[in-house]
């Protein structure tokens, strides 16, 4: 999907969302003696933990439009699934599951917030299928940040049957993240550096996005590739 048409469909009327800074738990990783390996490697990406707020309800959120009733800076997610097993070459019919905070650090499908109980919503969560490419995507907002944690996205590639392949965590550019966050829909710099951020550990360098392009005016799109063993 290009910018032009993910602007024009669907961002146009977003509600906006005033909250205060959200206190949470940082997730932690699992194995932080991870070797560095070369990110264009072809070698499946890093495994990471689902995070305290995964999706409860994926099946039932089967959409393209991920930003709900929030707004912030818009973001165009494209995702590439490649399969290690096979020259890493794209992977079609693979389910991907993407669930990230919103501008103010809050996640939805879950209470004990400080900006209030999210239960009922579900906001920058979904779940699409890959092309014959490989390729999905989403369009969603620019994540925000909570304490403790680096600015990221959540991502687990599931087989047509719901078997899971990977659960990983994207990060994101710091020079973006600064800017994007300048913004008025969100609450300042973020407070912990993706190297600080023990989630990544020494895995950061396939745990950064492949790239993110654009500005604050018309929205950025994410490029990532995720790379599994089928």
């Amino acid at each position: 999907m290009d910018r032009k048409t993910f602007l024009k469909d669907g961002l146009l009327g977003l509600g906006t969302i005033v909250a205060v800074p959200t206190l949470m738990t940082s997730c932690s990783k699992d194995d932080d003696n991870e070797p560095i390996i070369d990110p264009n490697a072809c070698a499946a990406s890093p495994t990471e933990t689902d995070g305290p707020f995964p999706i409860k309800t994926p099946a039932q959120l089967v959409r393209e439009n991920i930003v709900g009733n929030k707004s912030g800076v818009p973001l165009l997610i494209n995702i590439t699934v490649q399969d290690i097993n096979n020259n890493c070459q794209p992977v079609a019919g693979v389910l991907v599951d993407i669930w990230h905070c919103d501008a103010k650090g809050n996640y939805s499908q879950y209470s004990g917030q400080l900006d209030g109980n999210f239960t009922n919503e579900n906001f920058c969560r979904g779940r699409q299928t890959t092309n014959a490419n490989g390729v999905t995507s989403f369009i969603s907002i620019y994540p925000g940040w909570y304490p403790g944690r680096a600015p990221h996205l959540h991502l687990e590639i599931l087989e047509s049957n719901g078997n899971s392949l990977l659960i990983t965590q994207t990060a994101f550019p710091e020079d973006i993240s600064n800017t994007v966050y300048a913004t008025t829909d969100y609450k300042g710099s973020f407070d912990t550096s993706n190297v600080a951020d023990g989630e990544f550990g020494n895995s950061l360098n396939r745990n950064m996005a492949g790239s993110v392009t654009g500005n604050v005016t018309d929205g950025y799109t994410l490029n990532e590739t995720i790379k599994v063993s089928l």
